[in-house]
C-alpha cells in the first residue's frame, strides 16, 4: 500500500483536530503547531522563530521607492467573436447573470475531460523521465470545507492523475500529508527535477510545515521525501528553475523563507527575510525574485543571487518596486522572455475593497510589464474583462457570488504556454470562469476563448449557483488544451478551437532597444569581458550587477544581427555568448 494511502485516515484525523482547535488567525501559535504537526515530522529550521509571530528574526530588506508604471488607457481587452454553435455570455464580457451558466457557457472552446468535485488554487502538468504525462491539483479553497462533501475521496488532498488520455483523467494517487491537505496557494512543481512541494497554508497562515514529493521516476506515484518544519509561515511559494531552492511566503506577515532542497529528504533553511510577499517567481538563473506585495498593492524585484550562490549569511536587496492603476491585491508575477527581452505577467486578485476601506469596484485584473530595465519597469498591456471596469462591476454586484469578498468578478491566477516566446495566457477569473488570451502582439492582447463550467450550489459557493475558478491553469500548447479547476466542480480539460489558436510567434525580432546579458559562471570573478555586434566592437556595460551589451534594433537594416561576447574569469575560464536577431522590414 502507498504511504499516502496508509496515512490517509490519520491525516484526516489530524486535520479535524486542526479545524476544531483553531479559533483565531494568529492566536496561540504553539498550540496550533502541536495540532498540525504529525507524529514523526521533523522540526528542523526556525522553530523558535514561531514565538515571534510575524516578524521575528530575519533580514530586513529595505524597500525601493515605488514607481507608478502605468500610463495606458484603462480599457478591457478586446474579444474575438464566438462560433455560431457556441453558448456565449448573455451580456457584457465576463458577466454571468443568475441562471445563465447552469449548463455552462463557452466561446471558441469546449470542456473535453473532467475529474473530481472540488478544486483549489493550482493545477500542474508533468511529463516524467519515461514519457508518462500527469496532472496534480489541490482541492481545498479553505480546508476543511472540501472535506464536508459526501464521499469526499476526490475532494481531499492533492489529486494525482494519469493524463495519457486527457479526455478521461484517471486518478492514481492522493497526497495527504498535511501541507497537501491544506496547501492554500503554495503547491508548486519544479519541472527540471520533478519535485512537488507545498507549505501548510491559511488560516493566516499556519506554522510553515513543508512537504516535498519526487515524481521524476513515475509521475503517477510521487514518492514522499520529507515533511519538515522549515519555514516560519506558509501561504504561497516559489521554486528556482534548477530545483535547488524552494521559497515559502507567509503573505499575511512579513515572512519569506528560502529553503535548500538539493537533498529533498533533508531540506534546510538558507535565509529568512522580513519581506511582504504574496506569490513569487524567479528568473532562469535564480538570481532575481519577482514578488507581489499584498498589503501595498505593489510588486518588487529582489536580487537574491547570494542565496542562489549559497553564500554564508546571504543578503537580499530590493532593486525596484512598482504599482499601477486600480491595483487591488497583487497575486503573483511570472517572469518570461520574448526575443530574449524579459517581461512579467502580473495579476491581481479581488478588489481594493476586499481588505477593507478601499473601492470595492476597483479591480486589478492582469497586465504585462516590460522589465528590460529592471530599475524602471514599464506596463505595456492590460488583461481585463468588461465586467472588471468600475461601472460595470458595480452594476453586476447582485449576480451570484459577486458580493462575496473572496469570490466575485476579478482575476486570480494566470499562466503562459511557455516562459520563452509565449503566445497564449490563460487566466482564472473566478465568477467569470476560465479566460484565454492571445499575446502574440504583447502590446495588443486579445481574448480568444472562455469557458464557465456548469454552475451548481456547493459548500464553497455558500449554496449559490456561481463559478468559483481560482486555480493557476496549465496550457498544453501542442494540443490547444487548458487544464484548470473550479472550486465547486473539480478539474476541467478545455480544448480551444483551432481557428482562434495563435500560430507560433513570428521569427521577427521586435525593433526595440534591449540589454543582452553575457554569460558569467556562478560565483566567478571576471577578469575581462568583450563583445562584437555586426562585426564591430561593442561596449560592455554593467547593469544591476550583470554584464551585458545594449543592442539597439530600432533603426537596424533588415537581415540578421549577430552579437558575440566573451568573458574570461580570473581562473582562466572562457565563456562565450552568441545571440542572433532576425530584423524584418517592418515590426
Amino acid at each position: 500500500m502507498d504511504r499516502t494511502e496508509q496515512h490517509h485516515d490519520e491525516d484526516l484525523e489530524d486535520a479535524g483536530r486542526t479545524r476544531r482547535g483553531r479559533r483565531g488567525l494568529l492566536a496561540a501559535p504553539l498550540v496550533a503547531l502541536l495540532l498540525v504537526v504529525p507524529a514523526g515530522a521533523a522540526l528542523d529550521g526556525p522553530l523558535n522563530d514561531l514565538l515571534a509571530l510575524g516578524k521575528g528574526e530575519g533580514q530586513v530588506v529595505p524597500r525601493a521607492a515605488t514607481q507608478d508604471i502605468d500610463d495606458l488607457p484603462f480599457e478591457p481587452t478586446p474579444q474575438v467573436g464566438c462560433a455560431p454553435d457556441d453558448r456565449p455570455e448573455p451580456g457584457i464580457q465576463g458577466r454571468v447573470p443568475a441562471g445563465s451558466a447552469r449548463n455552462g457557457l463557452f466561446c471558441n472552446a469546449r470542456i473535453v475531460g473532467r475529474h473530481g468535485s472540488a478544486g483549489g488554487f493550482k493545477v500542474h502538468r508533468y511529463v516524467d523521465r519515461t514519457g508518462r504525462e500527469c496532472a496534480y491539483y489541490d482541492t481545498a479553497l479553505l480546508f476543511p470545507l472540501n472535506a464536508l462533501r459526501v464521499g469526499a475521496g476526490d475532494s481531499l488532498g492533492v489529486q494525482v492523475l494519469d493524463m495519457t488520455d486527457p479526455t478521461n483523467p484517471r486518478r492514481t494517487a492522493v497526497l495527504t500529508e498535511l501541507p497537501m491537505m491544506s496547501p492554500h496557494e503554495s503547491l508548486v512543481l519544479n519541472q527540471r527535477r520533478g519535485l512537488l512541494a507545498a507549505v501548510l497554508g491559511n488560516p493566516a497562515t499556519y506554522p510553515g510545515l513543508v512537504s516535498i514529493y519526487d515524481a521524476s521516476a513515475d509521475c503517477r506515484k510521487p514518492v514522499l521525501k520529507s515533511t519538515r518544519l522549515v519555514a516560519r509561515f506558509g501561504h504561497e511559494s516559489g521554486f528556482s528553475e534548477d530545483g535547488r531552492t524552494f521559497y515559502a511566503a507567509g503573505t499575511a506577515t512579513d515572512s519569506l523563507t528560502a529553503i535548500d532542497v538539493v537533498d529533498p529528504a533533508r531540506p534546510k533553511v538558507l535565509w529568512q527575510g522580513q519581506v511582504s510577499s504574496h506569490g513569487l517567481t524567479l528568473d532562469p538563473d535564480g538570481t532575481r525574485a519577482y514578488v507581489t506585495d499584498t498589503g501595498r498593492g505593489e510588486a518588487a524585484v529582489l536580487d537574491v543571487h547570494e542565496i542562489e550562490q549559497r553564500k554564508p549569511d546571504p543578503q537580499v536587496r530590493e532593486i525596484s518596486r512598482m504599482t499601477w492603476t486600480n491595483a487591488s491585491i497583487p497575486q503573483n508575477a511570472i517572469h518570461f522572455t520574448v526575443g530574449g527581452r524579459p517581461y512579467l505577467l502580473e495579476f491581481d486578485e479581488y478588489t481594493q475593497g476586499t481588505t477593507g476601506g478601499g473601492n470595492r469596484d476597483a479591480v486589478g485584473a492582469g497586465r504585462i510589464i516590460d522589465i528590460a530595465d529592471e530599475t524602471r519597469p514599464r506596463q505595456i498591456a492590460n488583461l481585463r474583462l468588461a465586467v472588471n471596469q468600475p461601472d460595470a462591476h458595480r452594476a453586476a454586484q447582485n449576480d451570484p457570488g459577486a458580493a462575496s469578498p473572496v469570490q466575485g468578478y476579478a482575476a486570480h491566477y494566470c499562466d503562459l504556454d511557455s516562459r520563452v516566446d509565449p503566445t497564449v495566457v490563460a487566466c482564472s477569473f473566478i465568477a467569470s470562469g476560465l479566460r484565454v488570451f492571445d499575446i502574440t502582439d504583447l502590446e495588443k492582447p486579445r481574448e480568444i476563448a472562455y469557458v464557465v463550467a456548469p454552475t451548481k450550489a456547493a459548500v464553497e459557493t455558500v449554496g449559490l449557483e456561481s463559478s468559483f475558478a481560482m486555480s493557476k491553469p496549465v496550457v498544453v500548447k501542442d494540443r490547444r488544451e487548458v487544464w484548470y479547476t473550479d472550486g465547486a466542480s473539480g478539474l476541467s480539460v478545455v480544448r480551444v478551437a483551432d481557428r482562434v489558436w495563435p500560430a507560433n510567434r513570428p521569427a521577427c525580432t521586435p525593433r526595440n532597444r534591449r540589454f543582452v546579458r553575457l554569460k558569467v559562471p556562478k560565483g566567478a570573478k571576471v577578469r575581462t569581458a568583450s563583445a562584437r555586434l555586426l562585426g564591430r566592437r561593442a561596449t560592455v556595460v554593467r547593469r544591476g550587477g550583470r554584464l551585458g551589451v545594449v543592442v539597439d534594433l530600432r533603426r537596424a537594416a533588415p537581415g540578421t544581427v549577430r552579437l558575440s561576447g566573451t568573458v574570461r574569469t580570473r581562473t582562466g575560464r572562457v565563456v562565450r555568448t552568441v545571440r542572433t536577431f532576425r530584423v524584418c522590414a517592418t515590426g
